[in-house]
Parts: C-alpha cells; sequence; structure tokens
C-alpha cells in the first residue's frame, strides 16, 4: 500500500505523548500535509463539531492519539469523567471517519483493559477473559469499547480499516510530568530530579516497588503506527499489542532513574498505598511476526525523557520560583 507524502493525515492529541512523537516521525519521513488541532478549537467529545471538522479537511489517515487520560489518582477520583470523555471522543470520531470516507485509523487502546489476573505475558486473546484492575476499571472499560467498535466496522463493512492498537506504558518527551496525574515512569523522574536539586535525605514512593511494568518509547509507537498506516494489514490479526518484550518491577526502574539523575538519598516505600496490577507485559509476537519490533532500550529513552524534562521543565519551574 502506498501513501503519498502529500496524503492528508488527522493526528488527534498532536501536543501529547504518542501524538507530538508521532508529529516527528511522519515530518521526518516527508510528509507534508499533516492535520491538527488544539482542544481550545476542536473538542472532540462534541460529535457535530467533530464531524464538521471531518467534513472540511477530509483526512484520508487518522491516529486517534486523544483522550483522557491519567496515573492511579485521578482514576480513583474521577472514573466518570474517564468514562464518559473517552467514550464520546471515540465513538465521534470513528463515526466520523467511517462517514467521510477515511482510509485507514488507529485507535490507540490501553494495557489496562487486560484481566488483573492474566498469563503473562498478555495475549490480545484473553482480552474480556476477566475484569481489569479496579482502580483504572473505568478507563479501561472505555477503550475496551473503542477496540470493539473498530473490530465491529471492519466485521460489518467488510474490510479492515479501523485498527486497534494497544501500545504497554508510553513514556518520552512530552509526557505529562504532573504528579497528580501523571503516570508512574514520568512521576517518578519527576520526583528524583527534583529530589535531587533539593538535597532530600529520602524519596517516599507509592506501594511496594514489586509491580512489574513494560514500558515503550513513545517514538518507537510512532514508528509502529507509520508502518501500520502505510504498510499492507490484510494479514495481521486484530487488535495487536505493541510492547518492548522486557518488563521491570517499579523498584528496579526507581533505582535507574535515581541513578541517572544523580540522587544518592533512600527510597522509603508507602506499602500502605495501591500498587495496581501485578504485572502488565505484552506478547507482542502479532506485531513481530508482521515485521517491527522496538528500537528503543530502557536506558536510552530515559536518558532522552530526563534531558527533555529538565530542558523543559526544570527551567520553567525556577523562573516560576524566581518570580
Amino acid at each position: 500500500m502506498n501513501m503519498p507524502t502529500e496524503t492528508p493525515i488527522y493526528i488527534a492529541g498532536h501536543r501529547g505523548l504518542i501524538g507530538s512523537a508521532l508529529v516527528r516521525r511522519l515530518t521526518a519521513a516527508g510528509h507534508r500535509h499533516l492535520i491538527t488541532c488544539d482542544r481550545s478549537a476542536l473538542d472532540l467529545t462534541d460529535a457535530s463539531a467533530t464531524n464538521a471538522f471531518f467534513a472540511e479537511t477530509r483526512p484520508e489517515y487518522v491516529v486517534l492519539a486523544a483522550g483522557r487520560v491519567g496515573g492511579i489518582v485521578e482514576n480513583q477520583q474521577f472514573p466518570a469523567d474517564f468514562i464518559t470523555s473517552n467514550l464520546a471522543i471515540q465513538l465521534n470520531v470513528v463515526q466520523a471517519a467511517r462517514r467521510h470516507g477515511v482510509r485507514r485509523l488507529i485507535l490507540l487502546g490501553s494495557s489496562c483493559m487486560y484481566p488483573r489476573e492474566c498469563p503473562q505475558p498478555m495475549k490480545e486473546n484473553t482480552l474480556l477473559s476477566g475484569q481489569p484492575e479496579p482502580t483504572s476499571l473505568a478507563y479501561a472499560i472505555a477503550k475496551l469499547a473503542g477496540v470493539q467498535l473498530c473490530l465491529a466496522c471492519n466485521l460489518q463493512d467488510g474490510e479492515q480499516c479501523f485498527i486497534p492498537l494497544i501500545p504497554n506504558s508510553a513514556y518520552g518527551p512530552h509526557d505529562n510530568f504532573d504528579l497528580g496525574s501523571g503516570h508512574v515512569l514520568a512521576s517518578l523522574i519527576r520526583r528524583f530530579v527534583e529530589a535531587a536539586q533539593q538535597g532530600a535525605p529520602s524519596v517516599t514512593l507509592w506501594g511496594s516497588g514489586r509491580p512489574r511494568r513494560e514500558f515503550v518509547f513513545a517514538d518507537d509507537i510512532a514508528d509502529a503506527c507509520l508502518q501500520l498506516l502505510s504498510r499492507d494489514i490484510s494479514k495481521l490479526e486484530l487488535p495487536v499489542n505493541l510492547g518492548s518484550g522486557v518488563d521491570y518491577s517499579i523498584a528496579e526502574l526507581a533505582g535507574k532513574i535515581a541513578g541517572f539523575v544523580g540522587y544518592t538519598g533512600n527510597v522509603v516505600w508507602d506499602s500502605s498505598k495501591p500498587d495496581g496490577a501485578p504485572q502488565k507485559l505484552l506478547d507482542s509476537s502479532r506485531l513481530r511476526d508482521w515485521g517491527w519490533q522496538a528500537a528503543t532500550g530502557l536506558d536510552a529513552g530515559l536518558h532522552e525523557t530526563i534531558a527533555w524534562y529538565r530542558s523543559n521543565h526544570v527551567q520553567e519551574e525556577q523562573a516560576c520560583t524566581h518570580q
């Protein structure tokens, strides 16, 4: 399948972690007709506005990287917001894409859709075989609905146009480093950078440190998206997992980040706080057998992410401090 560089491609959520990586990847590949729109100008939870946007811009390819995301704290505090926002965005974008003849669309799912107690690594055919982790249940149900929406459209329309892609924990430049709403890796980077700057004797982290997570660099996800948009997918069974193939305990991750940022104090684990699912490692053999695999190891990705955070956030925080 050929995707000329002038083909109109809509990236929903272009300022986010994966969306911004996709903009970089497509730009580097010479694509010149990227369609983006800030949230302030287009509310994807508004069906009429979303449909009008598609009617005006006429994208041929779409990557849906927009949505309401957050860590354990936000998922527990705002479950209604998580399920309603994500359901609405997915339904509106997929319906508009279908109505206006989009040739291919990628919808990003989440590894939290898998059952909490699931054989590891997790295969795509174990989705819906058990209940997801309760702390992120509302979000997981919304993303499961998005996956099933894509599969239902493909089945009814008789062609494989809508691709549910399930990446594991993404990280990289442009991540959300807010301690209240960010995911574990970004939050740890911020905590340890600040602790190193302040000379803090200890850092207290949630949980036991034992849960294991698989992390995927955002630029690797963007590369997979580009290939899924431009290559033959007729023999690729959907949905499809996207992982690095390696997982780490949260304690191991914290140790790596502390070492990379130069923090030498103590790490204290608050076991009264929730751990979340005990392990989330994806079986990505469908995508690997199709011809793609992650290229960025965790150490290299962490160094790049920490450098980006220090360049973009630490300077902002210092500027605010000195005002």
